[in-house]
């Protein structure tokens, strides 16, 4: 998918993804490039909340890439629609390193582990159960 196209397809969305090494998270990406999200590493451990400013992600001639503090070069990404609410992205030239994300309701990420209920035992019932 060209960078313009992607940028359509993609920015205001929110998204789950999946990486190939386990990584999982969901967020958005804003117009300006900008990205606020969760992300949760090797899909494990603490998820934690990401906000990213805008121009981080921006168009380069036709690819869509990405500018990150810290990191000392720009990697741009291919985007390849795989359905009309996903699409998969990998690093240029790494074809292996990519995330797999699907469009979803912001809400559906708000969900709540599920409680757990436990029996409680009363005096009038003798500890029975």
């Amino acid at each position: 998918m060209r960078a313009p196209d992607a940028r359509r397809f993609i920015a205001g969305k929110h998204f789950h993804y999946t990486c190939f090494e386990g990584t999982t998270g969901n967020g958005r990406i804003y117009a300006d490039g900008s990205v606020a999200g969760y992300i949760q590493v090797g899909g494990s451990g603490p998820r934690r909340y990401v906000v990213l400013p805008a121009g981080t992600l921006h168009v380069r001639g036709e690819q869509y890439c990405a500018s990150v503090r810290g990191i000392p070069f720009s990697p741009c990404f291919n985007v390849q629609k795989t359905s009309g609410v996903s699409f998969r992205g990998s690093v240029s030239g790494l074809g292996f390193a990519y995330c797999e994300f699907s469009r979803r309701s912001a809400r559906a990420d708000l969900q709540r582990a599920p409680l757990r209920l436990h029996r409680m035992t009363t005096a009038s019932s003798g500890g029975q159960q």
